[in-house]
C-alpha cells in the first residue's frame, strides 16, 4: 500500500509539472483547449489511481456488499434471539448466567468487522495524506505574481517609465491605448458625448482595419473575418498581438510592450511617427483574469 501511494505522489507532481508548464506556455487563443485538456489529464489520472487503490484493496461490487449486509443483519437476529432470558415452568425468569450463553460461532460474526466502513475510513485517510502533500508542494512553488510585480518595478525604474493602472475587465488594452493616444482625443472626447466610451472606439476602428486588410490577417485566423471582427467590436475578446499590429497601423503609431522579464516588444505602424511611441506593459500572472495590460507615460 504504501508503495502504491509513493507511485501515486510521484504521478501527481509529475502530472502538476505538465499541467503549469502547458498553463505557462498557453495564449489567449489556446488557453480554454488547454485548461480542458488539464481537467481531463487530472480526471484521467484520478480515475487510474483510485482504481488500482481499489483492486489493492479488494472491494465488494455492489450485489456482493448487499448479499454481506443481509448475512450480518441474519447473524445478528440469531445472536439476539439464541441470546433471550427464557423462563422456566413457575413462569419465572431462568438463571441469566445459563439463559445467556450464546454458541461461539454466533459470538465471533457479532464481532466481524464492516468492510465498506474500513475501506471508506482508509480511503479517507489516503485522501487528507495526498491533499497535506499537496498543500506542501505547493507551499514551496514561487510566487510568481510577486516576482512579476518586483521585476516590472525595476524595468520601470530603469527606463523612467510610470504605470498608470487599467481595470482587467477584457478591455484593458484597447482602454490602455485609448488614455495614451494623442491623435485621437478629440475623436475620444466626441464619441464619449454620443454614448460611445473611449475602449468601444479603439475597438471599432480596430475591426475596421482589419476588415479593410483581409490579406494581412486571414492566414492567422482560426475563423472567419467578419466573425473574428465582430468579437473585437462587440464582445469582451481580449486583445493580442494582432489587434496590437493592427492599432499601429490604424493610429500610424509605434507600441512598446514590456514584460516583465525586461523584453520589450516592438510593434512598427511602417511610418514615421510625429510623437514616438506609446508603451504598454504586459503581465501574465498578477491578474485574476490571466493576461493583462496598463498603460505607461513617462515619470514625471
Amino acid at each position: 500500500m504504501e508503495e502504491l501511494q509513493n507511485k501515486h505522489r510521484k504521478e501527481q507532481r509529475d502530472l502538476q509539472g505538465r499541467i503549469t508548464q502547458k498553463k505557462k506556455n498557453a495564449t489567449k487563443k489556446t488557453r480554454k483547449g488547454v485548461n480542458d485538456e488539464c481537467d481531463r489529464l487530472q480526471r484521467e489520472l484520478q480515475d487510474r489511481q483510485q482504481a488500482e487503490m481499489d483492486a489493492l484493496s479488494v472491494p465488494l461490487d455492489n450485489d456482493q456488499l448487499d448479499s454481506f449486509h443481509s448475512e450480518e443483519e441474519t447473524k445478528q437476529e440469531k445472536i439476539e434471539s439464541s441470546c433471550k432470558p427464557t423462563g422456566n415452568a413457575n413462569g419465572k425468569p431462568a438463571d441469566l448466567s445459563s439463559s445467556h450463553e450464546c454458541s461461539p460461532t454466533l459470538q465471533q460474526a457479532s464481532k466481524k468487522p464492516n468492510r465498506q466502513k474500513a475501506r471508506l475510513a482508509r480511503r479517507a485517510a489516503e485522501q487528507e495524506a495526498q491533499a497535506a502533500q499537496a498543500a506542501q508542494e505547493a507551499a514551496k512553488l514561487p510566487d510568481l505574481r510577486k516576482q512579476e510585480i518586483e521585476n516590472m518595478q525595476k524595468h520601470f525604474d530603469k527606463l523612467g517609465l510610470s504605470e498608470t493602472f487599467i481595470r482587467p475587465d477584457g478591455h484593458c488594452m484597447y482602454s490602455a491605448v485609448a488614455m495614451l493616444l494623442p491623435n485621437i482625443s478629440s475623436d475620444l472626447d466626441r464619441t464619449e458625448s454620443n454614448g460611445v466610451l473611449p475602449y468601444q472606439a479603439v475597438r471599432a476602428k480596430t475591426a475596421e482595419f482589419i476588415s479593410q486588410h483581409p490579406d494581412d490577417f486571414e492566414p492567422f485566423l482560426e475563423e472567419p473575418i467578419d466573425e473574428y471582427t465582430n468579437k473585437i467590436k462587440h464582445t469582451a475578446e481580449w486583445g493580442g498581438q494582432l489587434e496590437l499590429q493592427a492599432i499601429s497601423r490604424a493610429y500610424e503609431i509605434d507600441i512598446n510592450v514590456l514584460q516583465a522579464d525586461g523584453r520589450v516588444e516592438k510593434i512598427d505602424s511602417g511610418r514615421e511617427s510625429e510623437t514616438g511611441a506609446i508603451w504598454l506593459t504586459y503581465y501574465r500572472h498578477s491578474f485574476g483574469l490571466g493576461e493583462h495590460y496598463n498603460a505607461l507615460k513617462k515619470a514625471p
